[in-house]
Order: C-alpha cells, then structure tokens, then sequence
C-alpha cells in the first residue's frame, strides 16, 4: 500500500477513479456514500477526500465541488489494479493446478481399478474440448520484447503463451489493451470470432495493431485443440497374457507394445470421440482400426464433464470377454466420474 493510504482511503480513492471513469463528471461525497458499500457518512468521506487531495492523489477542478483523480491517483490505482488482476491469475493458476493434477490422479486410478476387477487391459483419456470459450485473458511485460498472453478458457483450463514484439507497451497501455481484449472476447468460442471483431479491435489497439493480432492468433491455437496432446492412461496389458488366444509370443508382445507405444490407441480414441454417439460401443475384432487387435473386443464409453469436455474410457480383451460385466463396469465408472468432477463446481 503506498505511504498515507490506510485501507480506507485507498477504497475511497478507488471509488472516485471509478466513478470518474463512469460518468466523466467530478465526484462529490455524497455520490460516494450512495454509490460504494463503505458504509461511511458524506462527513467521513469529506474528511478522507481533503486528506487525499493534501496527498496528491485527486483535485479539485476550480469549478465543482467535486473532485477528479490526479496523474498520481491514477498511477495509484493502475499499479494498484495490476496487482490483484497478478493475484487473481496466480490464485486461478493454483487451482487448475491442483484440479488437473487431482484429475490425472483419479483417471491414473480408474484405470487400474478397471484392469484389477475386469482382469482385462485398460486405456482412459483425459477430457478434451473442441468448443473452448474464453473466460479471461491477461497480457503481462515479460522484458522489452516479449508479452506473456495467459489465456483462460472453459472450464478453467490456462494457456500462456509467449508474444514477440518490437516494443513492450507500458502499464496503463497494457492495462487498456487488457480490458479492450476482455471487454471483446470475453464468452467467444474460436467460430464467434469473425473478421469484423478482429478489424475492430486492430483498429480500438492503434499502433498496437500487431501486437492484438498475435494475441488473437494465440487465442485461436489455444482454442484449436491440439490432439497430439491427448493424454492417455492405461494399465493391465499384463492381462493379455491369461488369454491363451492372446498369450502366443508373438500377438502378446504386439498387443504390449500397442499399449507402450499409445499412438494408435490415441488414434482409436480420437475415432471414438468424433463420433457423437456418448453412450457404450462395442468394437470386435475387424471393427477396430488396429492390425494388433483383430483378436480383441473394445468396449468403449464416453465419460462427460462440465463446458463440453469429454473422455474415453476403454476396455480390452479377448472376443469371448464377460460383455455383460464389462457394460455395467463402464457406465458405473462413466457415471461416477461425470458426477465426481461436476459436484465440485455445484
């Protein structure tokens, strides 16, 4: 807190900037007392706004009774405004942290407790989108030359990206292209985002034109999912080896490295996930688009969570699998996970 601003005073002077940017007119006590929730009386607030104005950080046009901020209130509240928006992100950033690590965990686990109780192999994916909205986005000095982009989306996943520029624009520069970004983009998913919202805000940006237009083109690949980033869990490929129509060297060591390898079980993922059929599908022998797995049956299940995310969670075993315990295992779990991570935002 700056030298003479005790929490009262500075809730004050927040209220005038704020006020002042609202209506353009000088702000009177009186205005303040009805306007905040400071519960103060208009002599209290008097009092404050005379020492305030002894301070530096508001005047007294000569013809109001009202006062506006000075260049000093204004540094005042910028740099004031940047810290908690700083505070917010990091706070924001811990979260999804904690949630992303929480849910690796629980799917790591799902996994495992499938392959255990089902004796068959197991693969789980992590939640994607492919309807990302922005939520928040904030653009912070890193040096002279680059601006770090932390993009918000639904469901509180948080992107940073690095933005090159000739010249880092300076606080309050930053600070109004933070609210022109938001005050724009804010609830667009990537199709909302037309030509005439990018001209717009090319031209509200000015000279910094360029700088927006590269802080759109990382919004765009942070909404555009990369599906190489499919994350994919697995466990129990040991279990292949109970099936004697599975356990032959040869089709054992290829099923193994199928499930090492993850690509072409990231490929049947990304196959199960366009299609928008949610509920349980069974996939036999020449049904699957792996050459390995021609002696398998997958069985497969869409789990989903809040802001359109959604996984894959498959099972895999010999065609003679227990379909009837496999179906009820999966529901139970898509069920379960859905209702997990959906109870945590009630």
């Amino acid at each position: 807190m700056s030298e003479g601003l005790d929490e009262r005073k500075t809730k004050i002077l927040h209220a005038i900037i704020q006020t002042y940017l609202e209506t353009g007119e000088p702000v009177g006590s009186r205005t303040i007392a009805k306007a905040s929730d400071l519960n103060l009386s208009s002599a209290t607030i008097r009092n404050e706004m005379s020492d305030l104005e002894e301070l530096g950080y508001i005047v007294q046009p000569h013809t109001s009774a009202g006062r506006i901020p000075s260049d000093k209130g204004y540094r005042f509240y910028v740099d004031h405004l940047m810290e908690e928006k700083d505070h917010e992100i990091s706070d924001m950033k811990e979260f999804v942290i904690e949630k992303t690590e929480r849910m690796e965990f629980v799917l790591k686990q799902i996994a495992k407790i499938l392959a255990t109780n089902t004796n068959y192999a197991t693969v789980v994916s992590a939640p994607q989108t492919h309807h990302g909205k922005v939520k928040f986005i904030q653009l912070s000095a890193v040096d002279d030359s680059q601006v770090l982009a932390t993009i918000m989306l639904d469901g509180n996943i948080v992107k940073n990206k690095i933005i090159h520029t000739s010249e880092t624009p300076d606080q309050e520069t930053m600070l109004k292209l933070n609210i022109l970004l938001n005050g724009s983009l804010n609830g667009l998913a990537l199709e909302d985002i037309n030509l005439g919202t990018i001209s717009r805000l090319k031209e509200q940006a000015g000279i910094h034109s360029g700088l927006v237009a590269r802080v759109l083109d990382a919004v765009a690949a942070t909404i555009h999912v990369d599906e190489d980033d499919l994350e994919i869990y697995t466990s129990g490929a040991t279990n292949f080896f109970k099936y004697p129509e599975l356990s032959d060297k040869t089709k054992a060591t290829e099923l193994i490295s199928t499930f090492e390898e993850k690509q072409q079980l990231v490929d049947l993922v990304k196959e199960r996930m366009a299609d928008d059929n949610t509920g349980v599908q069974v996939y036999i022998g020449d049904e699957l688009p792996i050459s390995t797995m021609k002696d398998c049956s997958v069985v497969t299940a869409t789990y989903e969570l809040e802001d359109g995310f959604k996984g894959t969670i498959g099972i895999i075993g010999p065609k003679r699998m227990d379909y009837e315990k496999v179906v009820d295992a999966l529901r139970n779990v898509k069920e379960q996970l859905s209702d997990t991570f959906k109870d945590e935002h009630s």
